[in-house]
């Protein structure tokens, strides 16, 4: 009996290890807009508007990180409602990625393609970012030539 008692104490710390939650961190985003993609942004195909395919829209706003450490890997999370009130990416509420977010308040900005055809205006609820506290995969390099040009025009701005 002893013996069967000792084992499940040592058994226990691995059970409850592995249930234990990731190191996620919860962001708060702010001022979060939908604006259509500027005539030179290369998202942005002109010669392709017609009722079939995608528009390009950029997403847009402020991310704050109150803890002391960056956040590695950072998502972001919205549901985007059309003037009806049905969703524009159904069945999908991550919008995109903004990498790593430096402690403060940082601007972020996400292209995101729109069925064309989808009646405006667009409402945004319940946005949100989370990432991760340590790196979750290995990197290669870190600088301005990993930057996306669109987010190299938000860096610039």
């Amino acid at each position: 009996m002893l013996r069967r008692f000792v084992s499940v104490l040592c058994c226990l710390p691995l059970l409850l290890g592995l249930a234990l939650p990731c190191d996620a961190a919860e962001l708060q985003l702010s001022e979060v807009r939908l604006d259509p993609c500027g005539e030179l942004d290369a998202g942005n195909q002109p010669e392709l508007s017609r009722p079939v395919g995608a528009s390009c829209y950029v997403l847009t706003g402020d991310v704050e990180n109150r803890s002391k450490n960056s956040v590695i890997d950072t998502d972001v999370y919205a549901r985007i409602l059309d003037a009806s009130g049905e969703p524009v990416l159904p069945n999908r509420t991550r919008v995109g990625s903004i990498g790593d977010v430096n402690p403060g308040h940082s601007p972020f900005a996400l292209r995101i393609s729109v069925p064309a055809g989808t009646p405006g205006p667009f409402v945004i609820k319940n946005p949100r970012a989370r990432g991760f506290n340590a790196p979750v995969r290995s990197r290669v390099d870190v600088d301005e030539d990993d930057l996306l040009p669109l987010e190299r025009g938000i860096k610039q701005q």
